[in-house]
């Protein structure tokens, strides 16, 4: 009975009751454990003397000390540690009290493992009294316990202070509260909602790192592996296609550390900023440090963009011999400029109500040192914007913050077109106040003053002169450069004065816009946007990659001037006719060369590793001796001034590269050993003092192993090394007894046991410390070698340049001894094309050996027939015969023969062409518009020098419309413009042109044959459908017709839409023909005037 009364009791207490009683009892535990602490203390320390006596005693076996590895501390928990920082935080704004006694008395590992349940039980108390006062309030969320942590993954820097504060206000909190039966105080809401997160120190490390960089895809250096957190994680699981799983508090995954330079490539080519950091700091001079059991330093070490990719960690060079990635591309972008823009209003309106801006352009190519930079008004369309951009086709896109609309459609449309699956433009976003023209010019003036003052030279201040006197937008986009390309290390590329260069050159340079290049093919055909069948593809022979980008840009900018086209055309005839060893040498010099000029613009920025400075400069030198021994003979073989100037500039500019090859150890270099790299210490005074250090440490430790021979009475004892352990004496087992106590064990086989001496540990200690200070000193020479050899950077780029010219030279030679080639005739007096059975470049070559290519001949003169009106069926050759006279204009005015029996031209200043049909969503514009647009461009911008190409103008919309539009514009080129122009139409009233300006006008059409089914197919009138055979032979006269339904029936239109259509096409053949005949009347009776015909024309037709 008594015992169920007690039950009853039990049941029938109040959940106020059963508080009290638990603070009650949480008090006593406290108060028991306080006046206990002494005697515990004394307990601990006589049980911790006993345990390491027994544990002394039991590793002091044969007279021999072993290492015994330090006893674990133990686990606390998250929550605990987080409760007793949010305790700190809390108490903090209170005063400060004084201890009580039975705080005063608690041990330390008493209190820190009560924290956790104290915290626990005080939040279970808030909680329940909260829960009494609401009614139907719902309990706090369980916290989350899936990950514990030791003591090392609380962060460093908290003091014992700060603990030791943290801990005395918690206890004074609840010991003050659970003296009391009534319901305690609501404590801080920092107890209550556990708002802060415990990270790891590795984590902390990268949240600071990542808080400095934002916008960075980090991967951070854990020993063997390169580790990625959080969202870079996420990302990099799906760009890389790598596991990503939950660890700690973030998502996590990584990739070999040796595999690196192959995911940075891949993250940068899918347009990331990849962030590399790394530990700077390493075991041994962890373990000579204060803080020996803290977390290794760490720090960004390198940055890299698609058009920053330099450095040792992503450079291809040193991995020659290796088999490229599939994933990595290694060709599809030879240029990688990162181009900058500013644009600022001009005041003046344009005619579609716009008004027009002025851009500022500087566009840079940090791997290559090339700098280019132009000033341009622009109207609202911004063809002169897009026409620049196409042309450079940068990877990299720097622009203000804010853009006006009309550009930042222009700049979408551009980046959407670019794009080649996921290879696209990266596009960074800059603050406007760095555009700002006197923040830009004071920085400007900083950044090169600081140069000249540093080097004190007259050219310097020249160079500062000359870029502040340029126009204020360039003044913007290059502050804006020197601020991004610091963040880099790359800012040094804009020293080189020597490499500006001003992209509007028109009187140099054949001009050719990015949209001629691309209607051309050029650079990529319009099928698939890659390299092959494009014109670069059918030409380029070379063998280096410094002359594939020169060779590039040669074909992108062909010459003007007749004397240097003359001078290639000169040096192509002399490879190709002469037999002497000179140029055969020559060309044997540039098989298997590396990027030198990657390479040396890497050393510039000192960014390069010790095995692609060996291979930069081994090549070098080897160029230097070769060349030299050409130059002497060459003299007397050849007869062309460019190529006998090459080979005597090359070895003149190189003479330099001996004095740093002959200091190198090429192993070392070969193995990255800088501490070895080179061989003679006397121009390195820090290597040479501290490796004069570590030879009197080795001295010590030679002259120690006669005191080991003595001790262990053996003539032959001697040090090894065994799994990168060094200085280790092996004894044999059945002569322990002759080791001492002292000596240290560290491994042991059947046979033989290994020591050190307390000699050996103390002097490898030092060792280390030193061979790991030699690390860091031969990295500081090393940068200041890089910077010496810099210092020739000029020199040697100038004849890696010369090797790129004759490299290229080579390949037109290659391009020359092709079946049906001849070396092209140039005229100054007038602008003239003249070509005979002329072919298209690309489409033989693609048609491979067969030689079935049809040939056509050209004739355009300015004073004659400068205008050519060429029609014929739909797939009948037109486009591929306009593109073949453009493109054969290109190749002879780049020094290159031709595809035709013989060519005779003029220098042309300009080719523009309107080809195709697109519209252009991110404008907004259809594709009549786009076409107008491109129209009015040509209109504005062709002379008397320049090729017009026009591909079906006026198609896009009605036929009306499109008749007066197509021949006003070809009236205005042939009276106004007075241009070569060629015109391809579908419009028959176009092509009376001819009748009325026969001396200027000549109509040609493709040759076709005309054949009729066998079989009739009955339509309701019988219609037959013609079978058209194409000759693709360009024949005078206009064609009749166009015989698009032939070009449907190969499409495979069904028979009953083909008939309908046939039909129909013949009404209207019929009521147009009858219109014809009453012009031709009209015309012979009245004889009317030229320009009341067109009129009438036109009045007929509307």
């Amino acid at each position: 009975m008594p015992r169920n009364r007690s039950k009853r009791a039990k049941a029938s207490a109040t959940p106020r009751a059963k508080q009290q009683q638990q603070q009650q009892g949480i008090s006593h535990y406290f108060t028991r454990a306080a006046s206990g602490a002494s005697a515990s203390q004394h307990a601990r320390a006589e049980r911790h003397a006993e345990l390491t006596a027994k544990r002394k005693t039991k590793t002091e076996k044969n007279g021999v000390k072993e290492i015994v590895p330090p006893a674990k501390k133990p686990k606390r928990t998250c929550e605990a540690l987080e409760d007793a920082d949010a305790f700190a935080s809390s108490s903090d704004d209170h005063e400060e009290t004084r201890d009580t006694p039975a705080e005063k008395n608690l041990a330390p590992s008493t209190a820190e493992r009560l924290r956790g349940f104290s915290s626990e039980a005080l939040e279970e108390v808030t909680t329940r009294a909260s829960s009494r006062k609401a009614g139907s309030h719902k309990s706090r969320e369980a916290l989350d316990t899936r990950s514990t942590c030791t003591t090392s993954d609380i962060n460093h820097n908290a003091t014992a202070d700060e603990k030791s504060r943290s801990t005395s206000a918690f206890l004074r909190r609840f010991l003050s509260n659970s003296g009391h039966s009534e319901r305690p105080k609501a404590v801080d809401s920092t107890l209550n909602k556990r708002t802060k997160t415990i990270y790891t120190p590795l984590e902390q490390q990268y949240l600071d790192i990542k808080e400095q960089h934002g916008g960075t895809l980090l991967l951070v250096e854990c020993g063997y592996k390169h580790r990625f957190f959080g969202e870079d994680a996420e990302i990099a699981a799906k760009e890389l296609n790598i596991t990503c799983h939950q660890d700690h508090n973030f998502m996590t995954a990584s990739i070999p550390t040796h595999r690196l330079f192959i995911h940075v490539r891949r993250l940068v080519a899918k347009g990331y900023k990849v962030g590399v950091v790394k530990q700077t700091e390493t075991t041994a001079l962890k373990a000579a440090g204060e803080n020996k059991s803290a977390l290794f330093s760490r720090k960004l070490t390198a940055l890299y963009t698609k058009s920053t990719l330099i450095g040792e960690d992503v450079d291809p060079l040193d991995r020659l011999g290796e088999e490229p990635e599939e994933d990595v591309d290694q060709t599809s972008s030879p240029s990688s400029y990162l181009l900058c823009l500013s644009e600022v209003p001009s005041g003046s309106s344009t005619r579609q109500g716009g008004q027009n801006v002025t851009f500022g352009l500087v566009a840079v190519q940090p791997s290559t040192g090339e700098l280019l930079f132009d000033c341009f008004e622009d109207g609202k369309a911004r063809l002169e914007l897009e026409s620049r951009v196409l042309s450079l086709q940068p990877v990299e896109l720097l622009i203000p913050a804010a853009l006006s609309d009309e550009t930042e459609r222009s700049l979408c449309s551009l980046t959407a077109n670019s794009s080649q699956g996921d290879d696209r433009v990266r596009v960074e976003r800059v603050d406007v106040d760095l555009f700002e023209h006197s923040r830009a010019f004071q920085a400007v003036s900083r950044f090169f003053g600081a140069e000249s003052l540093q080097s004190n030279c007259n050219h310097d201040e020249q160079k500062l002169s000359h870029v502040l006197a340029m126009e204020k937008p360039i003044i913007a986009c290059l502050a804006v450069l020197i601020h991004y390309l610091t963040e880099f290390g790359l800012e040094r590329v804009l020293y080189l004065s020597s490499n500006f260069q001003k992209f509007s050159m028109e009187s140099e340079c054949l001009h050719i816009n990015g949209i001629t290049q691309k209607n051309m093919e050029l650079f990529q055909n319009q099928t698939n946007g890659k390299v092959k069948g494009s014109l670069l593809w059918a030409m380029d022979r070379t063998c280096t990659p410094f002359g594939r980008r020169m060779f590039r840009n040669w074909l992108g900018r062909p010459l003007i001037s007749i004397s240097d086209i003359n001078a290639r055309l000169d040096c192509v005839s002399e490879i190709l006719a002469s037999e002497h060893m000179v140029l055969s040498r020559a060309k044997e010099l540039l098989w298997k060369l590396p990027d030198l000029e990657r390479g040396l613009t890497s050393i510039y920025h000192r960014k390069c590793s010790t095995k692609e400075f060996s291979l930069i400069a081994s090549s070098l030198e080897r160029l230097c001796t070769e060349t030299h021994a050409l130059a002497a003979s060459a003299q007397d073989q050849l007869s062309s001034p460019l190529l006998l100037g090459i080979l005597l500039d090359v070895p003149r500019r190189l003479q330099h590269v001996q004095h740093y090859t002959r200091v190198l150890d090429k192993q070392a270099a070969k193995e990255g050993d800088k501490t070895r790299l080179f061989t003679d210490l006397t121009g390195f005074p820090r290597m040479l003092r501290r490796s004069e250090e570590i030879r009197a440490v080795l001295e010590e430790l030679r002259e120690h192993r006669t005191e080991v021979r003595r001790t262990l009475r053996s003539p032959a004892a001697d040090y090894t090394t065994v799994s990168g352990q060094e200085f280790l004496i092996e004894v044999r087992n059945s002569m322990l007894h002759t080791v001492p106590s002292n000596w240290v064990k560290i491994g042991s086989t059947k046979a033989v046991t290994r020591f050190h001496t307390p000699f050996v540990v103390q002097k490898f200690k030092q060792l280390c410390q030193l061979r790991e200070k030699l690390r860091i000193d031969s990295n500081a020479e090393w940068l200041g070698f890089l910077t010496q050899f810099g210092e020739h950077y000029h020199n040697f780029r100038a004849a890696v340049a010369q090797l790129a010219t004759l490299d290229c030279l080579f390949s037109l030679a290659a391009i020359a001894s092709r079946d049906g080639y001849c070396r092209p005739e140039f005229v100054e007096e007038k602008s003239l094309i003249v070509i005979e059975n002329g072919r298209h470049p690309v489409v033989e070559l693609l048609m491979g050996d067969q030689n079935q290519y049809v040939p056509n001949s050209t004739h355009l003169d300015a004073d004659g027939k400068r205008a050519m009106i060429i029609t014929g069926p739909n797939m009948g050759g037109k486009s591929s015969y306009i593109r073949q006279v453009a493109l054969i204009a290109v190749m002879a005015q780049m020094g290159s023969f031709v595809p035709a029996s013989h060519a005779k031209l003029s220098s042309l200043h300009a080719i523009h062409t309107r080809m195709g049909a697109s519209d252009n969503i991110y404008k907004g514009h259809s594709t009549f518009m786009e076409e107008l647009s491109e129209a009015s461009e040509i209109i504005r911008k062709a002379t008397r020098h320049s090729l017009v190409i026009l591909d079906e103008l006026g198609r896009g919309t009605s036929t009306h419309d499109g008749i007066a539009i197509a021949y006003a514009t070809l009236e205005y080129f042939v009276k106004e413009v007075q241009c070569l122009t060629l015109f391809v139409t579908h419009y028959p009233p176009v092509c009376e042109m001819e009748r009325l300006n026969a001396e200027v006008v000549s109509n040609y059409h493709m040759s076709f044959l005309l054949s009729e089914p066998e079989e009739t197919v009955q339509g309701e009138d019988g219609e037959r459908l013609e079978s058209v055979t194409f000759l693709y032979q360009l024949t005078e006269g206009p064609a009749a017709r166009s015989y698009g339904l032939n070009v449907a029936r190969l499409a495979a239109i069904p028979e009953q839409v083909l008939h309908t259509a046939a039909q129909k096409s013949r009404e209207l053949e019929a009521h147009i023909n009858m219109k014809r005949k009453n012009i031709s009347h009209f015309l012979r009776v009245w004889d009317l005037e030229e320009y009341e015909a067109s009129n009438q024309l036109q009045t007929l037709f509307s």
